[in-house]
């Protein structure tokens, strides 16, 4: 797909964007997920790699679908993973043509599955791949949002930040000054995320992004069942209601957008 191309989604509507989906965790093969995607509208989604094998799957899915491009990294839950060896691989396969992020990395100490500082030392390093490789950073958040902050303020100058599944509901004015895009996932229309839908009004529109985070956070009213990139429209439309703009408006804005973060012009080779 030329991402130059004039482009629409499903009977001349909006192309949708899905930017973070575990493709190889979706169940079925990566390719009927992307067709039942691209049948709901999406001209783009982000696959994500969580850990060395998923970010080797992630660059195959991008150069097999014209739809997709790879987010390589190791996820803070597997951080005691990310050695040297380990980080030399992910830098080789961040200079694949279509990889077109770092992540996702961060922080999660909700799960606590690795040691706090070794969470930190990845993260610190993913940051360094991201500056060396030029390319944008995926990044995970989880009851860390003072630790996040303060280390993307010392270290992500000049970097791309992506904040996925946005959670950090007091912090928008500040992430928005930052300039940190703001990915929006199936959590928003949950009963109980009035906050976040409210957070979500306040982000700037050239800030904002939409993503399910597939198979996780399935939106209303899928909501128990496995998420799929198709359901990203879910998303959009619950973004469009609460900002009071046309459904048209928002998803042209986030695709460029993506198109700016996720460097297309590179990612196209």
């Amino acid at each position: 797909m030329d991402h130059g191309q004039q482009e629409s989604g499903v009977a001349g509507g909006p192309v949708l964007v899905d930017s973070h989906a575990h493709l190889d965790l979706c169940g079925d093969d990566p390719s009927a997920t992307v067709k039942e995607a691209r049948e709901a509208g999406l001209g783009r989604i982000l696959a994500v790699g969580i850990d060395l094998d998923s970010s080797r799957r992630a660059v195959d899915q991008a150069s097999r679908f014209p739809e997709v491009l790879a987010c390589v990294g190791i996820h803070p839950n597997e951080a005691a993973g990310a050695d040297d060896a380990v980080l030399a691989e992910l830098e080789q396969l961040a200079r694949s043509p279509r990889c077109a992020a770092i992540g996702e990395t961060g922080l999660d100490y909700y799960r606590n599955r690795a040691p706090r500082e070794v969470q930190l030392a990845a993260f610190i390093r993913h940051l360094e791949l991201a500056r060396a490789t030029g390319l944008p950073l995926v990044v995970h958040t989880r009851e860390a949002a003072a630790d996040t902050m303060r280390i993307l303020a010392e270290n992500a100058d000049g970097i791309t930040v992506v904040l996925h599944c946005f959670s950090l509901s007091e912090e928008v004015a500040e992430c928005a000054r930052r300039g940190y895009y703001m990915s929006l996932a199936g959590n928003v229309t949950f009963k109980n995320a009035a906050n976040l839908r409210g957070a979500a009004v306040d982000i700037p529109p050239e800030l904002l992004l939409t993503e399910t985070d597939s198979p996780f956070l399935t939106p209303v009213p899928y909501r128990g069942q496995p998420n799929r990139p198709a359901h990203v429209g879910l998303v959009t439309a619950c973004l469009a209601r609460e900002r009071g703009v046309a459904l048209t408006g928002l998803a042209a804005q986030v695709l460029t957008n993506y198109d700016r973060v996720f460097s297309p012009a590179r990612a196209s080779a």
